[in-house]
């Protein structure tokens, strides 16, 4: 199948099907006229990939766990290292998220939202820039 078929199937846009391809990720084979040619295989390879991308590992972690995932010989304890390491990521990330989302809900519910030109809002952005250190 062509990769406008591929990314069809896969859902994946056809010009990330070419980056793959660019990166290493997956290898389909070329047509006489030069064009690629991707088989169930690549297809298979490919939806692993948008899964693992869906779940946020970066794309050497989806490398290594295609490696894994090609690897008859490899245990389980591999594979659920590396997702744990992926877990630990996203708590940091959902912590800083709920973080930044308690602070913008505390500068809303301080601003009055009226016609007045004074906004906590504002002067809280400002105030975090002006805590920025000076170069120096």
């Amino acid at each position: 199948m062509n990769v406008n078929q591929a990314a069809k199937l896969t859902g994946l846009p056809s010009k990330t099907l070419r980056y793959y391809e660019e990166v290493g990720l997956v290898s389909p084979a070329r047509a006489a006229n030069g064009y690629r040619v991707y088989n169930e295989r690549d297809v298979q390879k490919l939806a692993f990939i948008a899964n693992a991308r869906s779940l946020g590992f970066s794309l050497e972690e989806c490398r290594r766990l295609l490696s894994l995932y090609e690897d008859p010989t490899r245990t389980s304890g591999q594979v659920k290292s590396i997702a744990q390491g992926q877990l630990k990521i996203m708590d940091v990330k959902l912590r800083e998220l709920l973080a930044m989302r308690r602070e913008l809900r505390r500068l809303i519910s301080n601003c009055n939202g009226d016609d007045r030109p004074d906004c906590p809002i504002v002067e809280g952005l400002a105030q975090r820039i002006a805590t920025v250190p000076e170069a120096g």
